[in-house]
């Protein structure tokens, strides 16, 4: 029973080291970081970050393999939100409020 338990726990330390190497990489923390109050496409996202869209649909297929994001279709474009609750914690936790100002009056000039 003991090993089960051993088990389980070293899974879910794994999980977390995962989710936090994910969010390591300065344009997906970026991105998370953009998304947690509004959805939007790879278009608002690119001209917000100022990167080429390649670069961009790279980090968001990373973040929605590891089930960070979700992207829901929306005619031609597919519009990307923050999903994982944990990220959303480490996210509210890391950035102060001059990052989240910052990030709010970025996103009003698109």
């Amino acid at each position: 029973m003991k090993a089960v338990n051993f088990m389980s726990f070293k899974e879910i330390f794994r999980d977390k080291a995962e989710l936090l190497k994910t969010l390591g990489h300065p344009v997906r923390l970026c991105i998370v970081a953009g998304l947690m109050e509004n959805e939007c496409n790879v278009k608002t996202i690119q001209e917000c970050l100022e990167l080429p869209q390649s670069t961009i649909s790279q980090h968001l297929a990373i973040l929605k393999a590891r089930g960070i994001l979700e992207g829901t279709r929306k005619g031609l474009e597919v519009c990307y939100k923050v999903i994982n609750e944990d990220a959303k914690r480490i996210i509210n936790t890391i950035l102060g409020e001059e990052e989240k100002s910052y990030l709010k009056q970025k996103r009003k000039k698109l």
